[in-house]
């Protein structure tokens, strides 16, 4: 093995020998080529969901995508289950996590069909809610709940209803249930006793006023029966 002229830098080498360079997912690929910069606001909302689980026993993502930034929720949880729709991401998830320093276990499953067997004392969903049609959103929050233990925390991260007039035309497309941070906390405080909200703008999170967010989280606990 070569030596790196500093010595301190030499670990660098030796995790690159024992599992190679990692590689980009699908969709963290398309952005690095095309917009490089969304990445650090994906990982921004990431480390967000990881504070908020902290002390989680285990936790359930919904539509992981290509995983990208699930590792980071996986070093605040000993146990995490990432889940998707696709196949696609799925079968390349799975591939990559061959190379993997932080163990993930993933699964094929649409949380409109059934809540994901097992309990999870967290579950968390980012970029997934305003691609899930109107008529079919108290089902997948009902599905969330019940995947989730008794006293559990689901965070949620969507884009907001006022961002949309910025949006490229490719995230239009999908997206056909945006809400404004008011109404997405109204909404779950049906299935939920406590819905806290949350503001970020770009890597941001912070507690201002809505409206002027371009993105909403909402930290849900308390699950109504």
């Amino acid at each position: 093995m070569q030596e790196t002229f500093e010595k301190q830098y030499m670990p660098c080498l030796e995790i690159d020998e024992k599992f190679g360079r990692s590689e980009f997912g699908i969709m963290s690929n398309f952005v690095w080529q095309t917009d490089p910069k969304r990445l650090v606001f994906l990982l921004s909302r990431y480390k967000f969901v990881s504070k908020m689980l902290t002390g989680c026993r285990n936790a359930l993502e919904i539509g992981c995508a290509d995983a990208f930034g699930t590792r980071i929720v996986r070093q605040a949880v000993p146990e995490v289950v990432a889940t998707d729709i696709d196949p696609i991401f799925i079968e390349d998830c799975i591939r990559r996590e061959q190379k993997s320093t932080w163990p993930i276990s993933y699964r094929i499953h649409d949380i409109l069909s059934a809540p994901v067997p097992g309990s999870f004392d967290g579950v968390y969903s980012c970029d997934v809610f305003e691609h899930i049609h109107p008529k079919d959103e108290k089902r997948f929050i009902l599905n969330i709940r019940d995947s989730m233990s008794q006293n559990g925390i689901a965070v949620i991260g969507c884009p907001s209803l006022e961002s949309q007039v910025y949006a490229s035309a490719g995230s239009k497309a999908g997206h056909v249930n945006c809400k404004s941070g008011e109404d997405l906390q109204n909404l779950w405080k049906h299935y939920f006793h406590t819905v806290l909200l949350f503001s970020m703008n770009d890597e941001v999170v912070h507690t201002g006023f809505s409206k002027l967010a371009h993105y909403l989280f909402i930290v849900c606990t308390g699950k109504k029966a």
